[in-house]
């Protein structure tokens, strides 16, 4: 797919809800917000919080500042936004540590909760990766979590349960894969790229971490502004159709370098 210019792929965010006027209702938003200052940990996604975000104007804020909801407490429901400047921002930052990453053939390990929306994101960019001499980490056989299995479907490690690819919060699947490279004396990665709880444990564990969340999700957000991730990109994670990330894909790779486009 050609490389699309920035204000093309704002264009095109927009158009397909990946940004702009997204399809995740506010009081979805606000209601998650409120249960992660409540201390639910479904909703930590993998981090440890303590009590330092214990109240549910400072989450909206952050929300606000590195998502682009709409920054109005009195706004309790109703459309929200995701700013696409934001998203293409934090694109670029990606693109930045994808770079790195490259320069440096670092090992890579790819993940994620969201198999029906951004499985073929990190599938491509762990290719374009390999491509420029990166190794993609393999992970341990028979691993499980969550009554499920832990295994890779087109180098991302997945959660499945009766053959079929789940979707997941859960912070247990990275656990069990680190926890496996342990046990096996292998090297942890040097980055991880993946969203939901993947990204969130893998940056609470010490291990460079971008990922990608949506407006409904905060702890990746605020992981970023405490520094525990390293970049968090802000869009809806399942569209209606997994084609509408290509773009989006391309710009990645495009702005990392990683094409040939």
């Amino acid at each position: 797919m050609p490389i699309p210019s920035r204000p093309a792929l704002v264009d095109h965010l927009v158009r397909t809800r990946i940004a702009g006027d997204v399809a995740t209702p506010r009081e979805n938003n606000l209601s998650h917000y409120r249960k992660l200052a409540n201390g639910d940990r479904h909703y930590w996604l993998g981090l440890e919080l303590g009590d330092r975000w214990s109240d549910e104007q400072d989450v909206l804020a952050v929300m606000a500042e590195r998502c682009g909801v709409i920054d109005d407490p009195q706004h309790r429901q109703g459309q929200d936004t995701i700013d696409p400047e934001l998203t293409v921002d934090a694109l670029e930052r990606m693109a930045g540590r994808l770079r790195k990453a490259a320069d440096a053939k670092e090992r890579v390990l790819f993940a994620t909760g969201h198999p029906g929306g951004l499985l073929d994101v990190h599938r491509a960019t762990a290719a374009a990766l390999r491509a420029a001499g990166c190794e993609i980490v393999v992970i341990p056989e028979g691993l499980t979590a969550d009554e499920g299995f832990v295994f890779q479907f087109a180098d991302v490690a997945v959660l499945e349960r009766g053959a079929t690819l789940w979707h997941t919060h859960s912070p247990e699947p990275m656990n069990a894969i680190l926890d496996g490279l342990l046990r096996e004396e292998r090297p942890l990665p040097d980055l991880v790229v993946a969203d939901h709880g993947w990204a969130g444990r893998a940056g609470q564990r010490g291990i460079d971490a971008v990922g990608y969340a949506d407006c409904n999700d905060p702890a990746l957000f605020i992981a970023e502004a405490e520094g525990t991730v390293q970049v968090t990109v802000p869009l809806d994670d399942h569209v209606t159709s997994p084609r509408f990330y290509d773009p989006l894909t391309a710009y990645l790779l495009g702005a990392a370098g990683l094409t040939d486009g």
